[in-house]
């Protein structure tokens, strides 16, 4: 049974969606001298990390980059950063993830860096479906999409195909 796909954002379209909210971070954060970046793995990650780069080419503004481990099928679980609360107390942070679908991940990881006080929280997605279960919105997004409830989105950022696809 073949599955038809359709690509949603191509590669030079990921570019500059990525541009975009990088440009946008920026000037959520104009007055701080320090943005942590902090990239729920893997994708999420990934995207942190292109959007350091972007960051680093626009402004002088340290970027510290937090890999945030979660059990996405089990997000109850101990969530995991590579950076201790201690060094994003009282500091801006954006999480960052590829796709807000239902809000699960995100909503977890909102609750996991609420544990500390912060200057500023945001978050970041390339693309942003439209089926939350949580309260959970993208302060900064590549796309929204309304899609159907059995529809996949899958987005590949490495490698030499860029790409998002619906499935």
């Amino acid at each position: 049974m073949r599955v038809d796909t359709n690509v949603i954002l191509t590669h030079k379209e990921i570019q500059h969606k990525i541009r975009r909210i990088g440009y946008q971070i920026y000037e959520s954060n104009v007055e701080e001298n320090e943005i942590i970046l902090a990239g729920i793995a893997k994708n999420g990650y990934v995207l942190a990390k292109k959007l350091k780069t972007v960051l680093d080419n626009i402004t002088d503004k340290s970027i510290i980059l937090c890999k945030v481990q979660i059990d996405k099928k089990n997000p109850l679980l101990e969530i995991k950063t590579s950076i201790a609360a201690e060094d994003y107390k009282n500091k801006s942070i954006v999480l960052v993830d590829d796709v807000l679908n239902s809000g699960t991940t995100l909503i977890y990881g909102v609750k996991h860096f609420l544990n500390v006080p912060l200057k500023q929280f945001k978050t970041a997605v390339l693309v942003n479906r439209n089926h939350k279960k949580y309260p959970v919105k993208a302060d900064f997004k590549g796309i929204s999409l309304s899609t159907s409830l059995n529809e996949h989105i899958s987005v590949s950022l490495q490698g030499k195909k860029i790409q998002a696809i619906l499935e």
